[in-house]
């Protein structure tokens, strides 16, 4: 089992403090994994399993627990009094009103709680509201590369082959352990997809036409590293024969957003060193979703990867925007507390003059902040020009 490091990390350096710790991100990411590689940890350090209580509400067991009085006084039977108590609740919003059992035992001077929910109805905004904005918000995202090759790699193939197996089948952590099944790998997929669009989404929107979502993703799908906006998504509605308005199209691509299966990335002016409102980016959580509603073609791979990056850099720092500069564009501006990179992510900058369209945008730039352009070329250890280091995306993954 892959330790998803950098999570366990994070939870382990909250341990005990009094917040309650909220684990979020799309379906089948990882986050229950995350609660038994943790509970590992507690009990290695010499937690008890009697001050472990763990609940999963999407097991038929405990149906009678949706309810948030019964699932507060089965917890409350259980702690142990004059000792720490780490509790785990699965998909709390099974339960109804839920909330009001968290607060009352996270005032608790005993109880550690742990949350994680789908996407759909634990989202930043109402845990604000629900929680009174006692929480820390763990924000989890399927495998990254490092986590894919770390459990591939004994298959015996290249660091390339294993690379294009994950921008093709995608980054859910199970299908790393399906062995490249095409046929497994895509019901896997359409399964996790399939649930996302109804349960977490056209459920909780009262969508009745899922066909609508469908088209707005096959749009976003095929503009993957292109500004986008509403209207334009809604006019190629319209010009198929979809009437729907650009206020609905917003509506929907937000409950697609709430349910992180895109992420909506805004452009940010770097000479004016402002955020913008207008046409941004949207990126899909995972290739294999991808894939999946749309073909897969070679000349798309330089976007493939823009994916790939902007989800690792979502996973390294605390910002990623897209940069704007006059009529030029830098792919993502990175910051992390005051440390500011830049990056340009291409397939191949061999041809010499798509290495001068890559590196101008950068070269504007007057600032002494790292600036990096990433590509898939076979460079040795990088190359430098004026300060501009290029790196192999594969190598930069794997760091």
């Amino acid at each position: 089992m892959i330790q998803r490091k950098e999570y366990l990390n994070n939870l382990i350096a909250i341990k005990d403090k009094q917040v309650i710790k909220v684990i979020t991100g799309v379906r089948r990411c990882g986050k229950s994994t995350l609660f038994e590689l943790y509970i590992d940890y507690l009990k290695q350090t010499g937690v008890e399993d009697s001050q472990i209580i763990s609940v999963n509400l999407e097991e038929l067991e405990n149906a009678d627990l949706l309810d948030y009085k019964a699932l507060y006084n089965y917890i409350i039977s259980k702690l142990v009094p004059d000792k720490n108590n780490y509790i785990f609740i699965d998909e709390v919003q099974k339960c109804n009103e839920f909330e009001k059992a968290v607060d009352s035992l996270f005032i608790k001077k005993n109880c550690d709680v742990y949350i994680t929910g789908s996407n759909a109805y634990l989202l930043s905004g109402e845990l604000a509201t629900l929680l009174s904005g006692r929480y820390i918000q763990i924000d989890m995202l399927p495998f990254s590369f490092k986590e894919y090759y770390e459990a591939t790699k004994e298959n015996g193939k290249s660091k390339r082959e294993i690379f294009d197996s994950y921008l093709r089948y995608g980054s859910f952590p199970y299908v790393a352990y399906l062995e490249n099944d095409e046929k497994v790998i895509n019901q896997y997929i359409e399964g996790i997809y399939n649930t996302i669009l109804i349960k977490d989404v056209a459920t909780r929107e009262k969508i009745n036409d899922v066909s609508v979502l469908e088209n707005i993703l096959k749009t976003v799908a095929s503009s993957i590293g292109s500004p986008i906006s509403t209207k334009k998504i809604s006019d190629t509605l319209i010009s198929s024969g979809r009437k729907i308005s650009p206020n609905t199209v917003e509506a929907y691509l937000r409950a697609l957003t709430d349910s992180y299966i895109l992420y909506n990335v805004t452009r940010y002016d770097i000479k004016g060193r402002q955020f913008l409102k207008t046409l941004g980016k949207y990126y899909f959580v995972d290739n294999g979703i991808r894939n999946h509603i749309i073909s897969q073609s070679a000349s798309d791979l330089g976007h493939i990867l823009e994916n790939v990056v902007y989800l690792e850099l979502l996973r390294r720092k605390n910002r990623v925007n897209i940069g704007k500069l006059a009529e030029k564009e830098v792919d993502f501006v990175a910051v992390n507390m005051n440390e500011v990179e830049y990056y340009q992510v291409s397939a191949s900058v061999l041809d010499e003059k798509t290495l001068e369209r890559e590196l101008a945008p950068l070269k504007e730039i007057k600032d002494n902040y790292p600036k990096t352009l990433l590509t898939l070329d076979d460079i040795g250890n990088g190359a430098n020009y004026e300060g501009i280091k290029q790196i192999n995306v594969i190598d930069w993954l794997l760091k």
